[in-house]
């Protein structure tokens, strides 16, 4: 992971828009965060941070990030630019802010947005650019945390190392580390472990437990089965605490219960069968009495009925006489009912005809003339009457059509009201028109002068901005060229002085050559200038020889200075050719006159821009206006067009409803109206139809009652009757004549039925015996049922009692096979959950699962560290990992000690002086860092943060953290140091630094001489 560019808005301390530029300021490997206190200097780790996780580090949280000092109309934003596997991103965050309305007063709250980009070689549009790749906060949040493979805290712990989070990790307590380090290696897998063991010794405990609440519930039910006096249960059912065997002695006492239970049904089973012997024969003795008395008992009921019956005859006699006469004048009684019939049929009639005629008397018009009318006549008065009606039908409708004249007269003279007032507002607007379409054409032609004035200020504004792009580029190289002539006439001077010293040098060892030569002389060897073998005075070496080596140094030295002093005097020949070509390209003036220039020609520019932006506007509303111009015309020429027909059509209607209304007039005569007239000829048509119709049913009534009352006087002579009277008087109504039927008959059937059982000779022979005693064989009936009863229930309670021994049996039986390999499991499952959890005598550490797993991330974590501890101390001290029992109830596992070389000792960490502290700390941070980025994923991390801690180390200690600060610059590895820490300006060239001031912070790029 590489950073690229940050760019922070009203973020933190920062009111306005600042940027930092990585690529620039880690090109040397080191850089360093600087600035007052409360400046902001840890504020751009925050927003790193941010950009990648929506979060800050720590306690810092993301409810208060917004800058107090921002405007308000300037939203708060983050992006940054950065490589992450290989792919270059840009990530943009703003968080959830208030800001102020677009419309109206007061604020309101800005929702939380991400923006992912990738940089594609094609954007979309064949040129390369940014491409999105996602505005979902989720769905960026994990492809980012996917690419860098740590969550927020790791990355904290590995990238940022923010202030004195390492510090109290090197001395926190095992817990506290251990909270740490679990978030930082993720291992809740094996928390899972711990608590999967711990729940299956539950559920393989709560298995046993409930194996043994079985066992006991089946040993009660048994002891319940067997009865008080079988053997009891204490002695055989194991203990609470009892797990090894649950089942051997409950079998035993089991099969002990059924062999009593087995004894006592055969005793039951002989009982039985005594009892059910000595019950048939009681009911034999019960049955022979219950016959006698029946029979006893009938003969006495026949003996009543017989004296009843003899009581009855003589009535019986009278009825027989009764129901003969009735019976001989059955063939009168349809005539009499046909005579009354025909008689309430007249009376009905002439009550109806009285009614309709007295209604004719009180109705108007022709009504009382023909209320004494007969039935002829009034059939004529009812035709002449329809045929009224019929004409009058016709008047009718064109009545209705006065009505709806009348109603269509008054709607197209609101209609034609109407149009005459959208004639007179067109005629208005249109009167307005010409004044209108004039202000609007003066606008348009401002608009125009305005754009063209644009433009020529657009050419005026981009040549002094590149003119004074270049005065700035030709002020600053004239200061570097200031600084760099001095440089290289000293560098000239410092070359000549090498080459006139290589020189000396040279001339001094030729001029000792003989020396040097002569010392390369060996006795009885050729000397390889003459060739001799003798050599009798050979030369000797002056006082300050020259040699080989020495030459070498001084032509390497001169070399070097020729090539600084060459290389100074391109890159100042360099600047000055830049200086000339950007002093011609910005002309005479000066960078603050072309500025001002600038300035005015903006306002300018703004002023031209805000009054040709109305030209768009402008053209909008004269083509509106011509478009109401068309639409106004049309509708006044319709309004004219639509009165014009409105008026015509008044006209038609009114003669046409002038000549309906006479006729109308002549056809309702003296009523309201011809429906009136009509309705009131309708009641008339009816009534008189009515009193036809009554006048011709009385007539037929009349005719129909004196044809019925000649068949009764037949029907009586025919049944010999002198007169229909004396029919009428002996006649029964049908029910009664029933009644007497069936009564006669019920007596003869029963008089049979009493003389045939008195002539029974069974009833005559218990007649003759004593009465019987049921109530002694009932009482020995009783007895023998109820032995019987005791006997069943005994026998039925022996079975019961077998069958559920055995039932119980079974059951132990196959709990006892069930519970065999329960008992195993848990004894397994026990051993393992305890030894995972810590509390297990064969744990001797009382070290959880995850904590055993993170001891030996922790020992990694020592063992990284002490190889920079080992360097930033001088080679003194060492972290290594300890696993000692802790005290109380503290479990063991993650401590740390620092072993002292001076003195051999080991001891804890606590004990470390501040500046000992901080580089102990700053190497466990280092250390952590690259065991949790191995466990990561080993994803590259190019760029890594310190913040604080400097202030507390001495020269000696800093020198050392420096060197080892330095070696993470390896595989072009980025180091940023967030400190005030003075001594670090001199040290570490590249700065970026951190201004406060009342307004909010700013940053810049400050090299070694700002410091």
């Amino acid at each position: 992971m590489r950073l690229h560019r940050l760019t922070v808005s009203a973020f933190g301390p920062f009111a306005g828009s600042e940027s930092v530029d990585f690529d620039a300021l880690a090109a040397g490997g080191l850089f360093l965060l600087r600035g007052a206190t409360g400046a902001g200097k840890s504020s751009v780790l925050d927003a790193v941070c941010f950009a990648l996780y929506g979060d800050v580090p720590g306690t810092r949280r993301a409810n208060r990030l917004r800058s107090d000092h921002a405007d308000p109309r300037r939203l708060t934003e983050v992006r940054l630019e950065l490589t992450l596997g290989g792919r270059r991103l840009q990530i943009t965050r703003l968080p959830e802010q208030r800001r102020p309305k677009k419309v109206g007063t007061g604020t309101t709250v800005e929702r939380p947005q991400t923006l992912l980009r990738e940089w594609a070689a094609d954007a979309g549009d064949g040129t390369p650019g940014w491409r999105a790749v996602s505005k979902s906060h989720q769905e960026a949040g994990e492809e980012i945390h996917r690419l860098i493979g740590m969550n927020r805290e790791q990355f904290c712990q590995v990238v940022l190392l923010p202030q004195g989070d390492f510090a109290r990790f090197l001395k926190a307590d095992s817990e506290e580390r251990g909270k740490l380090l679990r978030r930082l290696f993720d291992t809740e897998r094996f928390q899972h472990v711990e608590a999967w063991l711990a729940e299956q010794r539950r559920a393989q405990e709560a298995a046993v437990q409930a194996g043994r609440r079985r066992l006991r519930d089946l040993a009660s039910k048994a002891e319940q089965a067997a009865g008080p006096a079988a053997e009891p249960a204490e002695g055989w059912v194991p203990a609470e605490e009892d797990a090894a065997d649950l089942t051997a002695g409950v079998l035993g006492w089991a099969a002990i219960l059924r062999s009593g239970a087995a004894e006592q049904y055969a005793v039951a089973e002989a009982a039985l069968a005594g009892a059910e012997e000595a019950q048939r024969a009681a009911q034999g003795g019960r049955a022979a009495a219950e016959e006698l008395a029946g029979r006893q008992r009938r003969h006495r009921q026949a003996v009543l009925q017989a004296d009843r019956l003899a009581a009855f005859e003589s009535e019986a006699a009278r009825d027989g006489q009764r129901l003969a006469a009735a019976q001989a004048a059955v063939g009168v009684e349809s005539a009499l009912r046909l005579r009354e019939g025909a008689a309430d049929a007249h009376r009905r009639g002439q009550e109806a005809e009285r009614r309709y005629r007295e209604a004719l008397a009180g109705a108007g018009g022709e009504g009382p003339a023909l209320a004494e009318a007969g039935a002829t006549e009034l059939a004529e008065a009812e035709r002449g009457l329809r045929a009224e009606l019929v004409r009058l039908e016709a008047a009718r409708t064109e009545e209705r059509r006065c009505t709806a004249l009348a109603r269509e007269q008054r709607s197209l003279d609101e209609e034609r009201r109407q149009a005459d007032e959208l004639a007179e507002e067109a005629e208005e607007w249109l009167a307005e028109y010409d004044e209108r379409l004039g202000g609007l054409q003066e606008q348009h032609t401002g608009a125009r002068a305005a754009g063209a004035l644009v433009e020529q200020l657009d050419g005026r504004r981009a040549e002094l901005t590149s003119r004074l792009d270049a005065a700035r580029d030709r002020d600053g190289l004239r200061a570097e060229i200031a600084v760099a002539e001095p440089r290289v006439l000293t560098l000239r001077t410092a070359a000549l002085d090498a080459r006139e010293q290589s020189l000396g040098l040279r001339e001094r060892r030729l001029t000792g050559m003989a020396a040097e030569l002569a010392e390369q002389l060996r006795v009885g060897e050729a000397c390889r200038v003459c060739g001799s073998p003798e050599h009798p005075a050979p030369a000797e070496a002056a006082d300050g020889r020259v040699g080989a080596d020495d030459e070498e140094r001084a032509r390497r030295a001169q070399a070097a200075a020729e090539q600084a002093w060459s290389t100074a005097d391109q890159a100042l020949t360099a600047l000055r050719v830049r200086e000339a070509t950007a002093a011609g390209a910005a002309g005479p003036e000066g960078a603050d006159a072309l500025a001002r220039t600038l300035a005015e020609l903006d306002r300018e520019h703004r002023e031209a821009l805000h009054a040709a932006e109305g030209l768009g506007r402008v053209e909008q509303e004269i083509a509106r206006l011509s478009a109401d111009q068309d639409r106004r015309l049309a509708e006044l020429r319709e309004a004219r067009e639509r009165a014009a027909v409105r008026t015509d059509r008044l006209q038609a209607l009114h003669l046409e409803q002038r000549e309906l209304a006479e006729r109308v007039a002549a056809a309702r005569g003296g009523a309201v109206s011809v429906a009136a007239r009509a309705a009131a000829l309708e009641r008339l048509v009816e009534q008189v139809a009515a009193a036809a119709e009554a006048s011709r049913a009385g007539s037929q009534t009349l005719a129909r009652l004196g044809d019925a009352e000649d068949e009764l006087a037949a029907a009586a002579s025919a049944a010999g009757f002198p007169s229909p009277g004396e029919a009428l008087a002996v006649l029964l109504p049908r029910a009664e004549r029933e009644r007497l039927e069936a009564r006669l008959e019920r007596h003869r059937v029963e008089s049979a039925a009493v003389r045939h059982e008195l002539a029974l000779p069974e009833l005559a022979e218990a007649a003759s015996r004593p009465p019987a005693d049921l109530s002694a064989a009932a009482a020995a009936l009783g007895a023998a049922t109820d032995r019987l009863g005791r006997a069943h229930a005994a026998r039925s309670a022996a079975g019961e009692r077998c069958a559920a021994l055995a039932a119980i049996g079974r059951q132990l039986a196959g709990l006892a096979a069930e519970l065999a390999p329960a008992l195993a499991r848990y004894g397994r499952v026990n051993r393992l959950a305890a030894l995972a959890a810590g509390t297990s005598t064969e744990n001797r550490l009382r070290m959880r699962l995850e904590s055993y797993v993170l001891a030996a991330r922790l020992e990694q974590v020592a063992a990284a560290a002490s190889d920079r501890l080992v360097r930033m101390s001088g080679g003194r001290y060492t972290l290594v990992h300890s696993d000692d029992r802790g005290t109380g109830n503290k479990r063991s596992g993650l401590a740390l000690r620092v072993v002292d070389a001076w003195t051999g000792t080991e001891r804890d960490t606590a004990t470390l002086s501040g500046g000992e502290g901080f580089f102990a700390s700053l190497a466990l941070a280092l250390g952590l860092a690259d065991v949790v980025t191995d466990e990561a994923g080993g994803m590259p991390l190019d760029t890594l943060f310190i913040d604080e801690g400097f202030g507390t180390l001495d020269e000696q200690s800093l020198e050392e953290v420096m060197d080892v600060l330095d070696g993470l610059r390896e595989r072009d590895r980025a180091v940023g140091i967030v400190s005030h820490v003075a001594d670090l300006r001199s040290r570490i060239p590249a700065q970026l630094l951190v201004r406060k001031g009342r307004h909010g912070s700013t940053l810049a790029l400050a090299g070694r001489e700002d410091a």
